[in-house]
């Protein structure tokens, strides 16, 4: 079964488990009138959920207004090109779900991001400017708080001693003015701390850099089997081996144009410098 497909049906499957509350899995599937084993099934992503399996889970638990989110959730399970029109349509926090999942089943992760901020550096701040703009273009359910938390609670991961974090950002991307002065000045901040953390390697491509491969759309590598690549209509999830290793390929072809340590420091602090002109 595709990565993407199972990871997707697990995160549904905590959703479902969390609506569940403080209800035993045989209380719900006596008022659906179901086997305990599909309650079970469906929480831990071993069977599909049916549209009409997540709006009577909805109705089931008491809170109808989930059905939207729910089946937002379950039509994005199959598909390798998600929208953002599609996954979006109940908010930004059943992405980064979906995302944490992918992030704590991987120990080697590298990402490539030239135009802002990785999400995973993002203070809460940034990201909650980031999320807003993103809704406002997407115009999408405007869960800003709820996918701000998200996005930080997966933060912790950094910190995990068996996963490694190598994250490239273009020069540009520290120039970015996605939110106001101060908040761009604690965001670079933010970004000096990180350098030097055991397991994460931060390099900034320099805008004078030779590269070999030009920056294009932002992506992550999920160990060697998944890319995740970003784009203005939607997300490409890619599980085949030859298209990762291209990703793998252009990810390579940066790294090597990437400063790192003091060079990094440099680039980040020119940035923040220039903020504080601006404030």
């Amino acid at each position: 079964m595709a990565t993407d497909f199972q990871q997707a049906r697990e995160a549904l499957g905590r959703r479902l488990r969390e609506l569940r509350g403080q209800r035993t899995q045989r209380d719900l599937a006596g008022l659906l009138d179901w086997p305990q084993a599909k309650v079970s099934k469906l929480e831990t992503g071993r069977q599909t959920a049916t549209i009409d399996d997540v709006t009577a889970w909805a109705a089931a638990v008491g809170a109808p207004e989930t059905a939207a989110e729910l089946t937002a959730r379950l039509q994005g399970l199959e598909s390798h090109t998600r929208s953002w029109r599609r996954q979006l349509r109940a908010g930004h926090r059943p992405v980064q779900d979906v995302l944490t999942i992918e992030y704590e089943r991987s120990t080697e992760l590298r990402a490539w991001q030239g135009s802002m901020v990785v999400g995973m550096l993002q203070t809460p701040d940034y990201a909650r400017h980031v999320f807003a703009r993103f809704a406002e273009l997407q115009q999408s359910p405007k869960d800003v708080e709820d996918a701000v938390r998200a996005r930080i609670r997966r933060q912790a991961l950094l910190w995990e001693p068996e996963r490694s974090f190598d994250i490239l950002m273009w020069e540009a991307a520290l120039h970015a003015a996605v939110a106001p002065s101060d908040v761009l000045a604690a965001q670079m901040d933010r970004l000096m701390s990180v350098i030097g953390l055991a397991n994460v390697r931060l390099g900034i491509v320099p805008l004078g850099a030779q590269l070999r491969v030009p920056p294009a759309n932002a992506f992550w590598l999920y160990d060697e089997r998944l890319a995740v690549v970003e784009d203005w209509h939607a997300e490409l999830w890619l599980d085949d081996a030859d298209t990762v290793a291209v990703y793998r390929r252009v990810w390579d072809a940066l790294a090597d144009a990437a400063v790192y340590g003091t060079h990094a420091r440099r680039l980040i602090a020119r940035a923040r410098a220039q903020v504080s002109d601006l404030a």
